[in-house]
C-alpha cells in the first residue's frame, strides 16, 4: 500500500513540474504526459477548466453475511449513513471532506477513505473502511428450533470489520472511451464508446465476531428447545487477504448532448489467505479460490462550466470453506453538482 501511495504521489508531482507557463513551450515531462492521455477529440473532449468546485452528498451501504457448513447464517448491516461536503479540484486532483449529519458531535468507530485517480489509460482506487459495531441483525437463519423473526432488526454491537485494499486497471479502448467523463466530470463523452478492462487488486479485510454475544441473544429471543451455534460460526477473528486479477467491460452511452450514461463490471478471480482463531483445538485456516466482483454506474449532465450527476460503485467479496463463508458487499451512491473554472491556455483564444 506505501509503494502505490508513492506512485500517486510521484505522478501528481511529475504533473506539476510538468506543466507549462504562459511564456514557456511545454517541457518533455509534459510532453510525455499528454502523450500518455492521448485521446481521439472526434470521441472526447479533454476539460477545458483547471480548477473546480463541487457540492456532493454521499450514501454509504455495507452488508455482511456469515454462513455454516450446516446452513445457519446470519446477515448484519449497520444503519446507511448520508454524508454532504465540498469539494475543490484541481485538473486530476479532487480534494474534500464529507460529514454525517446524523453523526454532529458522535463518535461511532466509523472511518472511511475512498480514493480514485482516473486517467484516459489507467485507474486507480484506494479505500479504506472500519464500520464501528453499530450493526443490526437484518435477516436470520438459526435452524428449525429458532425463533427467526424476532431477532430480525435487533442491534448487534458484536461485529467489527476493516477493509483496506486498492484496485489498479488498465482501459484497453483508451482513445475513444473515457472513464473520466463518467466518473470524474472532467472530459466529455462525445460518441458512444465502449472499453474492455484488466487488472489487478489486493484487499486486507479483518473480521471480529462475538458469537457468545450471538448466542446470548439467540437464548433471550428464542424458543426452547433453544438453537445453538454451528461450530462453524464459532470464531473470533479472521483476517482475508486477497490477491486478484480482474477483468471486464466498461461503456459510455451518449443519450443527448452532454448527457451520459456509463456502466461497467469487472469481475476477479481472487486468491485468499485468510488466518483466523476458531474454537477448536486446530484452529482456523483457510486458503482458497473465489470470485470477486464490482460494478460502476453513473449519468452525468456537463457542458464544460457546469456539471451534475449521480455514480454508484459497488465491490462484492466472497470467502468460502466447507465449514465457513463469508460474503461482504459494500458500496456508495454519490450525487453531485459542480461548477468548473480558470480556462486553459490553449482554450482562451476561442473565448
Amino acid at each position: 500500500m506505501r509503494k502505490l501511495l508513492t506512485v500517486i504521489l510521484l505522478l501528481i508531482a511529475v504533473s506539476v513540474c510538468g506543466q507549462e507557463t504562459e511564456t514557456e513551450r511545454p517541457g518533455l515531462v509534459a510532453r510525455l504526459l499528454e502523450k500518455y492521455n492521448e485521446i481521439d477529440t472526434n470521441y472526447v473532449d479533454p476539460p477545458h477548466y483547471n480548477f473546480s468546485a463541487m457540492l456532493s452528498m454521499v450514501y454509504t451501504y455495507d452488508i455482511y453475511q456469515l454462513k455454516s457448513s450446516n446452513g445457519q447464517s446470519i446477515k448484519l448491516a449497520p444503519e446507511p449513513s448520508v454524508k454532504v461536503g465540498p469539494y475543490f479540484g484541481w485538473r486530476w486532483i479532487f480534494l474534500g471532506y464529507t460529514f454525517d449529519l446524523k453523526k454532529m458531535g458522535f463518535d461511532d468507530g466509523k472511518k472511511e477513505i475512498d480514493l480514485s485517480f482516473y486517467s484516459s489509460k489507467v485507474g486507480i482506487d484506494l479505500y479504506y473502511r472500519r464500520t464501528g459495531s453499530n450493526y443490526k441483525i437484518r435477516d436470520v437463519n438459526l435452524g428449525k428450533v429458532a425463533l427467526d423473526k424476532p431477532l430480525e432488526g435487533k442491534e448487534f454491537d458484536g461485529l467489527s470489520v476493516g477493509i483496506t485494499g486498492f484496485n489498479l486497471y488498465y482501459i484497453f479502448n483508451n482513445k475513444r472511451f473515457s472513464y473520466p467523463a463518467a466518473f470524474s466530470q472532467s472530459s466529455i463523452q462525445k460518441i458512444s464508446a465502449g472499453s474492455w478492462l484488466a487488472g489487478i487488486g489486493y484487499t486486507r479485510n479483518s473480521l471480529e465476531f462475538d458469537h457468545q454475544k450471538l448466542q446470548q441473544m439467540i437464548e433471550e429471543y428464542g424458543t426452547t428447545p433453544t438453537a445453538q451455534l454451528d461450530s462453524g460460526l464459532m470464531f473470533n477473528s479472521v483476517k482475508y487477504y486477497d490477491y486478484c486479477l480482474t477483468g471486464g467491460y466498461a461503456y459510455n452511452w451518449v443519450f443527448a448532448r452532454y448527457w451520459l450514461f456509463a456502466a461497467s463490471a469487472s469481475l476477479g478471480l481472487g486468491y485468499k489467505h485468510t488466518v483466523g482463531d476458531v474454537e477448536s483445538t486446530r484452529g482456523f485456516k483457510l486458503n482458497n479460490f473465489s470470485f470477486d466482483g464490482m460494478g460502476r454506474f453513473g449519468i452525468v449532465y456537463n457542458n464544460q462550466r457546469w456539471y451534475a450527476g449521480a455514480s454508484a460503485i459497488l465491490h462484492g467479496y466472497t470467502y468460502r470453506k466447507s465449514r465457513f463463508s463469508a460474503n461482504n458487499i459494500f458500496g456508495y451512491l454519490n450525487a453531485y453538482v459542480g461548477y468548473n473554472f480558470g480556462l486553459r491556455k490553449e482554450y482562451r483564444k476561442n473565448k
